[in-house]
Formats: structure tokens, C-alpha cells, sequence
């Protein structure tokens, strides 16, 4: 399972089961970010690190705030993602926050990440 099915399947779950195409949604608007690589390199440049590592890793999962996940994301970036899943632009940080983690670490078991 890759990092965008699994999100997708839980936004669409806290949509209320409107269904999303994460993967096509992301790699849309993720495209110049690089993908899956370019959006774990773009939160540790945002000094996320530690809590991407973590979610990567076996161990428990570090939590991110919404305030993170706005200053590592573009306006661009976010913009596009609430637009794409049919929500207000000011509720996608914290329900990337939420679920982001999450996503992460299923789309990496035994702490290795989709090639």
C-alpha cells in the first residue's frame, strides 16, 4: 500500500465516505515536489525530521501540528488539496496533521519506505 492510498482511504473516511483518488490527486499536485521522496524531503527541510523518521520507523509516531503542516507546505500545495478533496482550504492542515502520521507509517512497513 502506498503512502496516498492509505491517506486517501482515511480523508475519505473523516469526509464522511465521499471517495478520493489520493494518488492521482497527489501525484497532480505533488508532481514538482517528487513524489512520495520529494514530499518526505520537503517536510525534513521544513524541520520535520525527527517527526517523519518517526513515522517511518517501527517505533510510536510523533505527532505534527497543522501550524507544521502549513509552514512545510506551499500555499499552492494546500490550496490544491482542499480543492481536490472538496473541503475549505483552513481544514486541511489539521486534517493532514491528523492522518498524515498515520499514512506514513502503514505506507512504510518494518521502517522502509515505498520505492
Amino acid at each position: 500500500m502506498g503512502l496516498f492510498d492509505g491517506l486517501g482511504s482515511v480523508i475519505s473516511d473523516a469526509l464522511g465516505g465521499k471517495p478520493v483518488n489520493i494518488l492521482a490527486v497527489a501525484e497532480n499536485i505533488f508532481q514538482n515536489a517528487g513524489g512520495f521522496n520529494g514530499i518526505i524531503a520537503q517536510l525534513n527541510q521544513a524541520g520535520l525530521g525527527e517527526q517523519v523518521s518517526s513515522w517511518i520507523g517501527t517505533g510510536s509516531n510523533l505527532p505534527i501540528s497543522a501550524d507544521q503542516i502549513r509552514s512545510a507546505l506551499s500555499s499552492e500545495q494546500v490550496r490544491s488539496l482542499a480543492n481536490a478533496f472538496g473541503i475549505n482550504v483552513d481544514q486541511l492542515p489539521q486534517l493532514l496533521a491528523d492522518h498524515l502520521p498515520t499514512a506514513v507509517d502503514k505506507a512504510s512497513p518494518n521502517g522502509v519506505l515505498p520505492s
